[in-house]
């Protein structure tokens, strides 16, 4: 029977469902993260009775028609990158960005990454690198003797050298931003990907060109929500429960009408 097939879609459809909802919530303490979600499409219809067609000879139309459908697929798992909430951490190394833009990070084989994780270190050679070892972009080196590092909103980073009474600045955090952020890709480790769909990347300096600011000492939380995404998994498995019995009704059925003709 067709309706054991379109079922099944369904029920696939609605595993995927959970799989993104429980990545979701895995990653609900992850810094910077941005929850997906599951977007779907009916399939493609099979026309029994077209609407519109000639009803007769004397050219009534057909106010309706039959159209069957085929079930659901999946069409994507876009990326939500609405903001997360800001977390005061007293780390002078730990960075937010508030509003529009992504770290960039550059990766040892050349090529460049982004990211919204601001949780930076110093490496032995007193560069500001993420968790990987990653020179964040542009390379900014502190000096071994500094002291009172500070990050302004602009991301610019300064520094109290031994004998000045007055800051150094020593460079500047800079920020990317594309045209179209859901379509990055991701590769873990908090990190993003250019790709055709999301556009060039954009460079420029935060606090500027409708680019975010940063505030140093914090970081950006996941911006997903617990109550959403179990009100989510509720729904998508009672989908998944109704066309299970659907495949199973389906199914008795078929079995009743194969006996009514033996």
């Amino acid at each position: 029977m067709r309706a054991v097939i379109t079922a099944a879609t369904g029920m696939a459809a609605q595993e995927l469902n959970v799989q993104v909802i429980s990545n979701n919530i895995a990653n609900l303490r992850t810094t910077g993260y941005k929850k997906q979600r599951a977007a779907f499409q009916d399939l493609i219809y099979d026309h029994v009775r077209r609407v519109g067609a000639q009803a007769s000879d004397q050219g009534t139309i057909l106010p309706v028609g039959i159209d069957l459908g085929g079930g659901v697929r999946t069409v994507g798992t876009p990326r939500l990158m609405g903001q997360g909430n800001l977390l005061p951490t007293g780390n002078e190394l730990d960075v937010a960005v508030r509003g529009e833009g992504f770290f960039k990070i550059q990766m040892p084989d050349g090529t460049y990454t982004y990211t919204r994780d601001g949780s930076f270190m110093m490496d032995a050679q007193g560069r500001i690198v993420n968790a990987q070892g990653n020179p964040v972009q542009p390379t900014i080196t502190i000096p071994n003797n500094a002291s009172g590092l500070t990050i302004n909103a602009q991301g610019q980073v300064s520094v109290m050298l031994p004998g000045s009474t007055t800051p150094t600045t020593v460079g500047q955090i800079g920020l990317t931003r594309f045209i179209n952020k859901a379509g990055l890709k991701p590769v873990g480790d908090n990190l993003f990907q250019e790709t055709p769909a999301s556009g060039a990347p954009q460079d420029g300096i935060a606090n500027t060109d409708g680019l975010g600011d940063m505030l140093q000492s914090n970081l950006e939380q996941s911006n997903v929500e617990v109550v959403t995404e179990i009100s989510d998994l509720i729904a998508a498995q009672r989908a998944y429960e109704m066309n299970a019995k659907v495949v199973s009704a389906a199914d008795q059925m078929l079995q009743a009408t194969t006996q009514m003709f033996r």
